[in-house]
């Protein structure tokens, strides 16, 4: 069975993405030393990647090499696709996903972007884990981390570490 986990970086005050949608306030740190948790060493071991349509979206406006050539990708959306980037595959409901990626048995599952999609995995249990990089960055304003909706969950801290005077690691379980 499949694990499914979030692998996300969020600024001190709760933000993925300032309110532009950029991510150069976490692109340009060089303060950070990821060493065993960096990016890189993480999709290695992710079979498939489920991101929603704003993530895809902005993949598309960012207009890079699609970077998950080596993965099975799956987007959750309701509309179409016009000229897709990269080998893709959609989705419309989240419960028939989870349960086609519980039956998954050759790697893990990333969920990947915003928090939009994985709260609606968490407010499902269906996400297993999640690894949330705290950056030394007050942005003041954009995209939270996760979106109010009401939902309450105690959550099992795994491991919190200090990397660098630029990153922590917070490693959480939801069991």
């Amino acid at each position: 069975m499949a694990r499914i986990i979030g692998y996300i970086a969020s600024s001190l005050d709760g933000f993925v993405a300032d309110p532009g949608e950029s991510l150069d306030w976490l692109t340009r740190r060089t303060d950070m030393q990821l060493g065993e948790y960096d990016y890189n060493l993480f999709i290695k071991r992710i079979r498939t990647v489920v991101m929603g349509r704003g993530t895809y979206d902005w993949l598309v406006r960012e207009n890079i090499p699609w970077p998950y050539a080596g993965q099975r990708c799956i987007v959750v959306t309701s509309r179409p696709l016009p000229d897709p980037i990269g080998r893709l595959e959609t989705r419309t409901d989240v419960d028939a996903l989870i349960a086609e990626l519980r039956a998954l048995d050759d790697g893990d599952v990333w969920m990947l972007g915003g928090g939009q999609l994985q709260m609606a995995f968490i407010e499902r249990g269906a996400l297993d884990e999640i690894e949330i990089y705290v950056i030394s960055q007050l942005l003041g304003g954009g995209h939270p981390l996760f979106p109010p909706t009401g939902f309450s969950k105690a959550m099992r801290l795994l491991s919190a570490t200090s990397l660098g005077t630029g990153c922590a690691r917070l490693h959480y379980s939801f069991d």
